[in-house]
């Protein structure tokens, strides 16, 4: 039977389960399989500063080839696994779509998701993109080079980032979004309109509340969509609708899937031997204290790193239970937003605000304990209310009130 590791998906958190390993003593042979043709790269930078041209495809790359062979990790590029097979013996083997096969002994799925396609008639047009990789970030910055005009469809965190983007590069971007606010399933509403005001200050165009009804072609590309009426031109319409998780693979072999593949609290998923990481998996919410039962599936870079590290003690027979407070960033043009914490049940709010000092903090409770923050452009807002969530400490509503007050000062340790 064959020995070793086989990680589908060279993506962030496949990575950081082949270091994790090798950091735990794991001797046997490991291979970190991607079905793009680059080197296991950082996807964060490519709605912002790749996109900007403000670094280059080399400062994405998360480890030397020199590494790889030090650490004895086989890097394979270009392969996408259309299938598993279990022989009698036991033995498995990973079969690609160019027909190379891959013998294992236990296997990681770290396949991330894919980008949600717009049902539109003319969606195949050249000038109509995604942004989920490197390849989709070289052709929307190439053909960002001669475009005006830009549709940017979905007010998520991808919208809104490569929103602020292009019209930072000089375009003139609107931003359609079918919900009633920005950012509508990660933040409040008062977080959902500080968003908007600013970005609309910027002058980019947004509108809320309405969709895509048609896309206007000219010859073989986009010239303009129809948004509820309204006709836009469009050199080019960057489509941002969230994302699908990648579970064909996991189904095929017969590993339960629901919004991802189901996994328990140590990354293994529904056989036994397959681990799942990252924005695929689908986890018990990790949350001290979250309700029993509550499962979430987080797309975050901070996630995938620590719940790689907890498969990586899984395989090697020291299973951790995950546990901790996700947190999350988003950087749109001059802002830096940093979530912590899940919002979701909280009953009331506090804002802390002071526009001339640029300080906006929204707090989420559940009764009298914090849960959650948004914070803009306030650093040591978000750090304190990590901390705090950390150690279960309490930082007092009343006090919290005044924006001058540090929350590090007013938190009540356990």
């Amino acid at each position: 039977m064959a020995d070793g590791l086989l990680i589908v998906g060279a993506s962030q958190a496949g990575v950081q389960l082949a270091v994790s390993l090798r950091a735990l003593g794991y001797t046997e042979p490991i291979t970190l399989l991607g079905e793009e043709n680059h080197r296991p790269y950082q996807r964060p930078a490519l709605s912002k500063e790749f996109l900007q041209g403000a670094i280059t495809k080399e400062s994405l790359i998360f480890r030397s080839q020199a590494y790889w062979d030090e650490h004895r990790i086989t890097v394979v590029k270009n392969e996408r696994i259309i299938r598993i097979d279990k022989q009698p013996d036991g033995s498995r083997t990973a079969r690609s779509r160019s027909g190379r096969e891959f013998a294992f002994g236990r296997l990681a799925l770290t396949i991330g998701a894919r980008a949600r396609r717009l049902p539109l008639e003319g969606a195949d047009l050249p000038g109509v993109l995604y942004l989920r990789n490197a390849d989709d970030a070289l052709e929307l910055r190439a053909r960002a080079q001669s475009a005006s005009d830009v549709v940017v469809v979905g007010g998520g965190f991808i919208g809104i980032e490569a929103a602020a983007s292009l019209h930072k590069m000089g375009k003139h971007v609107t931003l359609v979004e079918a919900g009633p606010r920005l950012i509508g399933r990660a933040v409040g509403a008062e977080t959902s309109e500080f968003l908007l005001k600013y970005h609309a200050a910027q002058g980019i165009d947004i509108l809320l509340g309405s969709q895509i009804k048609r896309i206007i072609a000219k010859g073989d590309a986009v010239r303009g969509v129809d948004a509820d009426g309204w006709l836009i031109p469009a050199d080019i319409l960057l489509i941002g609708v969230g994302v699908v998780p990648n579970t064909e693979l996991a189904e095929s072999i017969g590993l339960d899937c629901d919004n991802g593949i189901r996994v328990d609290e140590y990354a293994v998923a529904t056989d036994g031997f397959t681990v799942a990481v990252g924005d695929c998996a689908n986890l018990p919410n990790p949350v001290p204290g979250a309700p029993a039962g509550d499962r979430v599936r987080f797309e975050s870079v901070n996630n995938a790193i620590e719940h790689a590290k907890v498969a990586a003690y899984a395989i090697t027979g020291r299973p951790e239970e995950y546990v901790g407070i996700p947190w999350f960033w988003s950087n749109q043009g001059e802002l830096k937003l940093q979530i912590v914490g899940l919002s979701a049940g909280h009953d009331r709010t506090l804002v802390r605000r002071d526009d001339d000092a640029g300080i906006f903090s929204v707090l989420y409770y559940r009764g009298d304990n914090v849960i959650a923050a948004d914070c803009v452009n306030t650093p040591l807002d978000f750090i304190a209310v990590k901390v705090a969530l950390a150690m279960g400490a309490a930082i007092p509503y009343g006090a919290a009130a005044d924006p001058a007050t540090p929350l590090k000062s007013i938190t009540v340790e356990p």
